[in-house]
């Protein structure tokens, strides 16, 4: 599992044995079952977590109880959120797990003494998080200005591996169209 998390980092910034270990030792190894929740909203989110293996959704439930997909996680991907991670306050959504899941965790105070210690961990989390943001303004253009069609045909072209692994209920809620208009979309 550790290779996992240091071809994750070392797409990044090379580290020697000594420098891995140290910044392993700021993170926790956990296993969750199908259904099991990583956050819930109302509840503390102390940890930004990196999938070793599994599938995960992040998703608010509005005043209405509908629920709006933020996001997807599987291998190789991290998931928090974000704004209960950084301000230490209490979590507005809720991340679950899709399949039997794996991962690595690190607190942000474990990650503010990582980054202190190991200023290659700084740019490598200054890297990940830039990533972040370019997907999150692709995505909220995405649902602003693109006809259904086109944002199911960049999923598929972004996340191949996804249309297999996802019940289309989901991936409809994530790209903001009905099932029914999902069903009628040619898979290619």
């Amino acid at each position: 599992m550790e290779e996992v998390l240091r071809d994750q980092i070392e797409k990044i910034v090379k580290l020697t044995d000594d420098e891995f270990s140290f910044a392993l030792s700021h993170f926790t190894f956990k296993t969750l079952k199908k259904h099991q929740y990583l956050v819930q909203s109302g509840e503390p989110a102390p940890n930004d977590h990196f999938v070793v293996k599994g599938l995960l959704k992040s998703f608010y439930i509005d005043e209405q109880g509908k629920t709006h997909i933020m996001q997807f996680a599987m291998e190789d991907w991290w998931i928090s959120d974000p704004q209960a991670y950084f301000n230490k306050t209490k979590a507005i959504l809720n991340i679950d797990c899709l399949e039997d899941t794996q991962i690595y965790y690190i607190s942000i105070d474990n990650r503010e003494k990582l980054c202190a210690e190991l200023q290659k961990m700084e740019y490598f989390f200054m890297k990940k998080a830039t990533s972040g943001y370019i997907a999150l303004q692709r995505r909220i253009l995405s649902l602003m200005s693109q006809k259904a069609e086109e944002r199911f045909s960049q999923f598929v072209t972004l996340y191949p591996t996804l249309l297999q692994r996802l019940p289309k209920a989901l991936i409809a809620s994530y790209l903001g169209i009905s099932r029914e208009t999902l069903s009628r979309m040619p898979i290619s």
